[in-house]
């Protein structure tokens, strides 16, 4: 077990509110304490023992107290190897005493960082780190705590041991430490990156604190958990079970979409992150049924998102079908009751959520892709290559659709009327393809919705059999990015069909 006697523990926190879940202990086997500042006036006026640091190492703190822990008595109490004699004899010639734990917590950077605080640099913490550093370092003499939830832990393994701890519970609080400073400095090094402007620093970490373990991944012999990488999830769960892996990936793909409409207009019924049904009309009830009616069977346990709070007319269209997830902008009291029939489906609500979708990370083994996430928006910047030009209400079509495009996997082809999807073709390997199952997904649900429609594809048409796919169904208007060479024998197709095409200049692969 390797067992360590705790005889002097130095604590200095930022966060007081847990001490008395540790002090009574500390008291009880007569463990001197060391502290500074805020924390020795806390502990004292607990009506605990304690040394004031400047007082233990005859130094007084100085530079405002940006130097208070930074000193060779107390590190070399902490960092000494025990059984090393010759650690023995330095520190029994300079006059220094051991410190077998280490209870630290550092200056919350990221809460301030949130708070736009204009005295962010006065949070980063130097001290701090320090400590937990060399503690953990040294974790086979000494113990180290670094997260105020394992005070309750710390109490129960040293009156388990009679005013000891183990080796395996100094390396556990060793492990957190470390992942706490290494959090801790890639927050600082990202804010100063972003201040910065450079996107791709020669050393990149990725910060996340765990929320949760999941029930399973994708799959249930696949463990998963959720991890944030900011200060607050920002979504709320107000009825249902647990969420899942999937359920998160569809959230978030359903976010996304959401994100590039206007406040309180439209609906996302995701599918496996995909999307098999969107509608951005103002009306909800209407903006719902649009959605759902693109493709109903795909809706079947899948994820809906509403872009407003949803009514008690809603409730009853939302509990007519098996949904897995609800998320909305809030919810009615009488909606609340009627959705909350169902034991099973999760309510959430996404009032406060604000994307922050700046970066995208793919991790591929032992390495890992960074890129811009795609928020590039279509705006003006549209070029009609055929002869025929498109109406006012088709060009607003052309850009819903196009927009949508942007969130299905490719090759992804989208079909809409007005501002509602009508079929969509996702992730397949040619792109003739994603059109025939757009077309076949158009003529088994919507038929009488051809007239007026229009396609979207991701990237260009490679050839001109993708064109007449959508020409013979009967599609009126195509939006695409242009750039294949095939360009004068796309158009040409077009123009033979009667259709009105647009370029774009703009792709949006989603793999």
């Amino acid at each position: 077990m390797n067992l360590k006697k705790i005889k002097r523990a130095i604590i200095s926190v930022s966060d007081k509110s847990n001490l008395r879940e540790i002090l009574p202990t500390l008291k009880k086997f007569k463990i001197e304490i060391i502290s500074s500042g805020g924390t020795f006036k806390r502990i004292r006026n607990m009506k605990y023992n304690c040394i004031e640091i400047s007082n233990y190492t005859k130094f007084s703190e100085m530079l405002d107290g940006r130097v208070k822990t930074l000193h060779p008595k107390i590190h070399a109490g902490i960092l000494n190897i025990r059984k090393k004699k010759l650690h023995k004899k330095e520190l029994k010639k300079q006059n220094i005493p051991e410190i077998d734990l280490v209870i630290v917590d550092l200056y919350p950077f990221e809460k301030q960082l949130d708070k736009k605080s204009n005295k962010l640099i006065e949070y980063i913490d130097i001290g701090g780190p320090a400590l937990l550093r060399s503690a953990a370092k040294n974790f086979n003499d000494v113990t180290v705590l670094s997260n105020i939830q394992d005070y309750s832990q710390l109490a129960r393994e040293i009156n388990n041991h009679n005013g000891s701890t183990t080796i395996k519970f100094r390396k556990l609080m060793s492990s957190k430490a470390f992942g706490l400073t290494a959090y801790y400095d890639s927050v600082i090094s990202n804010w100063l990156n972003h201040q910065l402007n450079i996107k791709f620093p020669s050393k990149k970490t990725v910060h996340g604190k765990l929320i949760k373990k999941l029930r399973y991944g994708e799959n249930p012999h696949q463990e998963s958990s959720l991890y944030l990488t900011n200060s607050d999830l920002n979504l709320e769960k107000i009825h249902g079970k647990e969420l899942s892996y999937n359920n998160y990936n569809d959230i978030y793909s359903s976010l996304s979409i959401l994100n590039t409409f206007k406040k309180g207009e439209g609906t996302v019924i995701i599918k496996h992150a995909n999307p098999c049904g969107v509608s951005a009309e103002k009306n909800q009830i209407e903006s719902f049924n649009r959605a759902l009616a693109c493709d109903p069977i795909s809706a079947f346990g899948g994820i809906v998102t509403i872009n407003s709070i949803i009514t008690k007319k809603l409730a009853i269209e939302l509990n007519k079908i098996f949904l897995e997830v609800i998320v909305a902008r809030g919810f009615k009291k009488d909606a609340l009751k009627i959705l909350k029939k169902k034991k099973n489906i999760r309510l959430i609500n996404c009032e406060k959520y604000i994307s922050e979708n700046k970066k995208h990370y793919l991790f591929l083994d032992n390495v890992f892709l960074s890129q811009d996430s795609d928020n590039r928006l279509l705006g003006n910047k549209i070029k009609i290559v055929t002869k025929k030009k498109p109406s006012t209400s088709q060009l607003i079509s052309l850009k819903f659709a196009f927009n949508i495009c942007k969130f299905v996997k490719s090759n992804a082809i989208v079909l809409a009327n007005g501002k509602s999807t009508i079929g969509i073709g996702a992730g397949q390997s040619s792109r003739i393809d994603s059109c025939k199952i757009a077309v076949e997904k158009l003529l088994k649900f919507l038929p009488e919705k051809i007239k007026n429609s229009v396609a979207a594809s991701d990237a260009f048409f490679p050839f001109p059999d993708g064109i007449e796919e959508l020409a013979n169904a009967g599609v009126e208007a195509i939006i695409q990015p242009g750039g294949s060479i095939n360009d004068e024998k796309i158009i040409k197709a077009a123009n033979d069909s009667g259709l009105i095409m647009a370029f774009t200049g703009i792709r949006h692969f989603k793999h």
